[in-house]
C-alpha cells in the first residue's frame, strides 16, 4: 500500500469542489479461488462497545448554544483572549442536536462531553491573555452543574435522549486537580491540595506527586488521613440552601463505604453521584497517569455500584445490559508498546486497575501505511493486549499536532479513522472539516474553535459530511469493522475484509478503496459465495455475486459491501 492515502470516496464533483485531483485505480486483479475462511473470532460485549463503536467527543461550550440566557452565568466578564473564554455552548445545545438526529446520522455509539461541573469564576493569565474555565477542567464545585452549561435537569434530558437512541454518555471525570487560583476564587486548603513542585515527568513520583503546571493545585489523592470540607464549599452550600443535605449524604456515604474522609474519597463520592442520579454510562478519566492507579480502582468500583443502582431504579432506560465503561487518558500510551505505561522507573498496567480502554496516542502517526496499521491494530484488538482495548483519534482538544491540521484531506481522514480496527473517537467538527486554526488564537485555543454549523451551507462541507456519515453508519451496523479479523485481499486497488462473530452470528464485510467512479466490477475473494446479494452501503447500489465478483452499476471510489 502506498504511504499516502488518496481521498477515498471523492467523486469527480467532490474533487472539483475540494480543489484536488480524483483517484486513479491501478487495475483490477482477477478474483482468487474461492477459499473457506476459518471460524471468525468472538467479540465480547465490551469489545463491541469500544472497538465496534464510535465515540463523539465535544467541548460543551463550543458545540451548540441552546440557551443564550445562560451565556453570562456567574458574572464572568467577556474579556478573554481569543478562543479562551466562554462562548455559549451548553447542554441544551447538545440535546437539540441529539433530537435532530445529528449523532445517529454519524453512527455514534457514545458521546463524551467535557466536564460540566461548576468551574472557577475568575480568569487566569497564562501568558497568552485572560483564560476562563470554559473547557471544564478547572473544577470549583464537583457537586453542581456550571450554570453556563445548564442545569441538572438539562443533563438528565441529554442522558435520557441519548439512551433512547442507543447512545451512551461518558462523563469526563477529573480527580487529579482543582481549578487554578484566581483573584475571585478562594484557595483550597493545604490538606486538600499541593501547589508545588511542578511535574518534571522523569519518574513515577515526578509525574504523580506534583502539579501538572504552575498554578494548578494537585489534589492529594495519595493522602490517607481525613480532611475537613473546604470552608468556601461550606459557605457556598449554605448560601444555596443545601448544606445540610450535602453533609447528610456524605455521612451516609462514609458510613456505607468505611472510607476515611480523605480528599480522594470526597471526590469519589461526588463523581459517582452523577452516575447514580443521571445514569452516566462511563468515565473518560482525565490525566489518568498523574495520580496513583489505586485511586482509579476505588473510583471505578464505586461507579459500577452507582450504575447498577441507577439501572435498578430506572428499569428499561439503560442502553443495554453492559456495565459501567472506563476509558483512560494515559498521555503518551500506545497499544504497540503493550498494556503497561513506562514512567522510566516503573511500569504500570492500567488495565489491571479497572480501566477497560485507553486512548491511543500513536494512531495519527501510525496511519501513513494504511494496510500495515490495519493489520497490526486488528491483531491488537483481537486479544493482543490481553483484553485491553484502545480508542483511536486524529484530532483532539489538547494535541497540538493533529493529523491534517489544515483539513486538506478530510475524506481520507474519515476513511483512516472510521475503518481502522479499534475504537474511533470523532472530535467535534471532524465531520465538517472544522478549522483547527482560529484567527488571533494561540496554542490549544486553535483546537477549540466553535462548531462550524454555518459551513453546512457549502457544497464542499456537505460532501465531506456525507462521507463521514456513510462510513460511521456502516461501522455502527457492522461490528466487524472495528472488532473483526482483518484480511488484505488486494494491495492495489486496496481491498480487504473483516469478520467477527457476535451472538452466534458472523458479521462479514468487504471494503474496496480507490475504485473507479461509476460502474465497476469488484472481486470478493471468497468472502461471500456466489449467489449472495450484497449492498454497497456507500452508494446504495446492490448486486449478486457471480463468478467470484460483484458488478455494481454505480458508485464512488469507496465500496462498503455486506449482505443485504
Amino acid at each position: 500500500m502506498a504511504s499516502r492515502l488518496p481521498r477515498h470516496g471523492l467523486s469527480a464533483l467532490a474533487a472539483l469542489l475540494l480543489g484536488c485531483g480524483g483517484t486513479t485505480a491501478t487495475g483490477l486483479a482477477g478474483p482468487s479461488p474461492v477459499e473457506t475462511l476459518p471460524p471468525a473470532p468472538m467479540a465480547t460485549p465490551v469489545e463491541r462497545a469500544w472497538h465496534g463503536g464510535t465515540v463523539y467527543f465535544l467541548l460543551l461550550d463550543r458545540f451548540a448554544n441552546g440557551d443564550p440566557t445562560n451565556d453570562d452565568a456567574l458574572g464572568r466578564a467577556r474579556d478573554a483572549a481569543p478562543g479562551r473564554g466562554f462562548e455559549g455552548g451548553d447542554l441544551k445545545g447538545v440535546l437539540q442536536r441529539l433530537e435532530a438526529g445529528w449523532f445517529d446520522s454519524l453512527g455514534v455509539t457514545a458521546i463524551w462531553m467535557t466536564p460540566f461541573v461548576e468551574q472557577v469564576r475568575g480568569p487566569v493569565d497564562e501568558g497568552t491573555g485572560k483564560t476562563y474555565g470554559f473547557h471544564g477542567y478547572w473544577a470549583r464545585d464537583w457537586t453542581a452543574v456550571d450554570p453556563a452549561f445548564g442545569t441538572g435537569d438539562d443533563l438528565r434530558a441529554v442522558v435520557d435522549a441519548a439512551h433512547r437512541r442507543g447512545i451512551r454518555v461518558l462523563m469526563d471525570a477529573v480527580i487529579n486537580h482543582t481549578g487554578p487560583a484566581t483573584a475571585t476564587d478562594p484557595a483550597w486548603p493545604a490538606d486538600w491540595v499541593r501547589t508545588s513542585p511542578t511535574c518534571t515527568y522523569t519518574t513515577y513520583l515526578t509525574t504523580t506527586a506534583c502539579t501538572l503546571v504552575a498554578n494548578l493545585p494537585d489534589v492529594l489523592t495519595e493522602r490517607d488521613t481525613p480532611a475537613a470540607l473546604p470552608p468556601f464549599l461550606v459557605d457556598k452550600w449554605r448560601a444555596e440552601g443545601r448544606l445540610e443535605r450535602e453533609r447528610a449524604e456524605l455521612e451516609t456515604f462514609f458510613a456505607r463505604t468505611g472510607f476515611p474522609r480523605t480528599p480522594r474519597h470526597h471526590l469519589i463520592k461526588w463523581l459517582t453521584d452523577w452516575v447514580r442520579r443521571y445514569g452516566i454510562d462511563g468515565y473518560r478519566m482525565d490525566t489518568a497517569k498523574h495520580f496513583g492507579e489505586g485511586v482509579s480502582a476505588e473510583l471505578f468500583a464505586e461507579a459500577r455500584r452507582a450504575f447498577d443502582a441507577w439501572k435498578a431504579a430506572n428499569p428499561g432506560k439503560a442502553v443495554d445490559g453492559l456495565g459501567f465503561l472506563t476509558l483512560g487518558e494515559v498521555y503518551g500510551w500506545a497499544p504497540q508498546g503493550g498494556r503497561a505505561y513506562d514512567f522510566g522507573d516503573r511500569r504500570v498496567d492500567y488495565f489491571a486497575h479497572g480501566y477497560q480502554a485507553l486512548i491511543n496516542f500513536a494512531f495519527k502517526a501510525d496511519t501513513a501505511r494504511l494496510d500495515d496499521v490495519f493489520t497490526r491494530y486488528a491483531l491488537l484488538a483481537r486479544g493482543g493486549l490481553g483484553g485491553g482495548l484502545f480508542l483511536n483519534y486524529l484530532a483532539s482538544h489538547d494535541d497540538g499536532a493533529p493529523f491534517d491540521r489544515r483539513r486538506q484531506d478530510p475524506m481520507g481522514t474519515g476513511t483512516r479513522l472510521l475503518l481502522a480496527p479499534g475504537g474511533a473517537q470523532v472530535y467535534y467538527g471532524d465531520e465538517l472539516a472544522r478549522p483547527l486554526e482560529v484567527p488571533g488564537a494561540t496554542g490549544d485555543a486553535n483546537l477549540r474553535g466553535a462548531m462550524n454549523w454555518g459551513d453546512l451551507a457549502l457544497p464542499r462541507t456537505r460532501i465531506i459530511l456525507e462521507h463521514w456519515r456513510k462510513l460511521g453508519r456502516f461501522r455502527r451496523a457492522h461490528p466487524a469493522v472495528g472488532a473483526g479479523e482483518h484480511r488484505r485481499h488486494q494491495a492495489q486497488p486496496y481491498i480487504f475484509s473483516r469478520q467477527v462473530t457476535v451472538d452466534a452470528r458472523t458479521d462479514r464485510v468487504l471494503i474496496a478503496l480507490d475504485q473507479p467512479e461509476g460502474a465497476k466490477v469488484v472481486p470478493v475473494f471468497g468472502v461471500f459465495p456466489d449467489g449472495t446479494t450484497l449492498e454497497d452501503a456507500y452508494s446504495g447500489a446492490t448486486g449478486t455475486v457471480r463468478g467470484g465478483v460483484i458488478r455494481l452499476p454505480s458508485g464512488a471510489s469507496t465500496v462498503l459491501l455486506a449482505p443485504r
